[in-house]
């Protein structure tokens, strides 16, 4: 009240109060408001049935405080919060507030509502052909399925049962034909809050919001009422997901940061979100995280036709090539030993921070089979092995995963029963013979174990005989020939 005013009334202090009303109203009070204006507002009081609010005008609103109640039944506000209501009604008393018109109310009351936009509660009950059947005030509504959502409704059902806001569109027939948008209210609320968001935000802010639901390229965030941005899938975090709903879940709050602000080419606003630029970078600790040599484990998130791509942390990749993949197995394409998804062991063998590679080896975090292969196999030892594969120049023969021996064709020449080892075939057992090792160059030569030395076979071959020699061969015969030869003589 001004000290004016006062003064030219004679008001006293204990007076002050009803003078300030008497002010108020004889200057009209609200009167810059007007049915169905909506209104963003402090609480004032929060009282036993009544809440007052600051309307920004010289009377206060009121709402009723069952309209500010939970499903539990607590208050869902308290002294000094905003709240956003709708001017339905006003008078010298004050201005009545409402989040939305409901209950039981009268022809008149939907009347209103309709001419001046305002929002009316209604219990979604049932599905019907063309959209859903609608209860607001005791009255039966209709909502066509387009009208029931800003985007597309993929699951009708999920609306059902639900008790919403709506705009009345059309009241025929003296309230027997009522046909009601949800769709219309949304729209026009996040006009409202786009309006707002684009004079007070910019590029680079950051926000908090709550994830309202998924797609398969990202995950929509509530920033206020009625304005949503998305957080694109490659954004969402510094580790590669298959779907947010690895990273995210609906109602979860979020921050993010804003990485644009545009329009479509209906002109609606399109807000790009970040929650991965709030987020540390992992390549910034990786150094204390790993080192080479260090065994760890991950998850194949990619193959190429040289290698895997294998994630170790969150957003840390690093690749196995495809010669690092096994000690054990001849692999061609990375896509015929491993699959993307797969967890495998790995051995880091390089870190370059700079260019931010990693250099991995499978096949080293298992173990080279090769490192005691002289102690296991000695020249003469017999062994059992497995047929890999005949070649023109012999036999592959696995003597052990990762460890194989070639069983030459010109040894298999040489033995007593050469076809029993050219008839053999991929998988079947053998018994071979070590011949020579030579780790260093991962070599070993296998023999039959009935082969004899080319420096051996002659010792049990016939002698070739001088001719003094050749009557000796004749046995007694011979020597009789020769003793009357000799007489003769």
């Amino acid at each position: 009240m001004s000290e004016e005013f006062k003064e030219r009334n004679g008001v006293e202090e204990g007076e002050e109060s009803f003078a300030e009303l008497f002010e108020q109203y004889s200057e009209g009070g609200g009167d810059n408001l007007n049915i169905g204006d909506k209104v963003s507002g402090t609480v004032i009081q929060v009282g036993e049935s009544t809440i007052f609010v600051d309307t920004g005008t010289k009377l206060d609103g009121i709402v009723e405080k069952a309209e500010m109640l939970d499903e539990d039944g607590n208050c869902t506000v308290a002294d000094g919060d905003t709240v956003e209501l709708y001017v339905v009604g006003k008078d010298s008393g004050g201005i009545k507030l409402s989040r939305a018109i409901s209950g039981i109310g009268g022809l008149a009351m939907l009347e209103e509502a309709r001419n001046n936009n305002l929002p009316v509660e209604g219990k979604v009950e049932s599905t019907c052909k063309g959209g859903f059947n609608v209860t607001l005030m005791q009255r039966r509504a209709f909502c066509p399925v387009s009208q029931i959502d800003s985007r597309f409704v993929e699951n009708p059902e999920e609306y059902v049962g639900k008790t919403l806001e709506f705009l009345v569109t059309k009241l025929e027939q003296h309230g027997r034909n009522i046909v009601v948008s949800r769709r219309s209210l949304l729209e026009r609320d996040a006009a409202e809050a786009a309006e707002t968001f684009v004079s007070d935000t910019k590029v680079g802010d950051e926000v908090e919001g709550t994830i309202t639901r998924l797609a398969a390229f990202g995950a929509f965030v509530e920033i206020m009422p009625g304005l949503e941005g998305l957080v694109h899938i490659s954004q969402i975090s510094y580790g590669r997901i298959g779907h947010p709903e690895e990273s995210v879940t609906v109602g979860q709050k979020v921050k993010a940061k804003i990485v644009g602000i545009d329009h479509d080419d209906k002109g609606r606003l399109k807000i790009s979100l970040s929650m991965k630029e709030l987020a540390q970078d992992p390549w910034d600790t990786l150094s204390a995280t790993f080192a080479e040599g260090d065994k760890v484990t991950g998850k194949i998130v990619r193959l190429a036709d040289f290698g895997a791509f294998v994630e170790i942390a969150p957003g840390v990749d690093g690749l196995v090539h495809v010669s690092e993949m096994s000690y054990t197995k001849r692999i061609n394409k990375p896509a015929d030993f491993v699959s993307e998804g797969q967890v495998v062991s790995v051995k880091i063998k390089s870190i370059d921070l700079e260019k931010r590679r990693i250099g991995l080896s499978m096949k080293d975090a298992e173990g080279d089979p090769w490192l005691d292969v002289a102690e296991k196999y000695q020249p003469g030892q017999k062994v059992e092995g497995t047929v890999e594969k005949q070649e023109q120049f012999g036999i592959f023969i696995q003597l052990e995963p990762g460890i194989t021996g070639l069983l030459p064709k010109s040894v298999i020449a040489r033995s007593e029963k050469p076809a029993a080892f050219e008839k053999l075939h991929a998988g079947d057992t053998v018994e071979v013979v070590i011949g020579e090792v030579k780790v260093n160059e991962r070599r070993i030569s296998l023999t039959t174990g009935d082969v004899q030395d080319d420096g051996d076979w002659k010792q049990f071959a016939p002698k070739k005989q001088k001719a003094s020699e050749v009557s000796g061969g004749m046995g007694l015969l011979g020597d009789k020939l020769q003793a009357a030869f000799n007489k003769k003589k």
